[in-house]
């Protein structure tokens, strides 16, 4: 397979980032936390939903 080095990519110089890889950056950062707090939820809700039907027992 070919390597990418994304560091010569676009003419930028060692140590500064183009807008478009910062704005990249953002939003992937962004969307890893909101997947995560999807996550998360799922799990709690899953969690509640299973001692649910305990407590209806009793």
């Amino acid at each position: 397979m070919t390597e990418r080095k994304s560091d010569t990519s676009g003419g930028s110089t060692a140590g500064q980032v183009s807008p478009r890889e910062a704005r990249l950056k953002a939003a992937l950062k962004a969307n890893l936390a909101r997947r995560k707090a999807q996550a998360r939820a799922r799990k709690g809700a899953a969690d509640t939903a299973d001692k649910k039907p305990e407590q209806d027992k009793e």
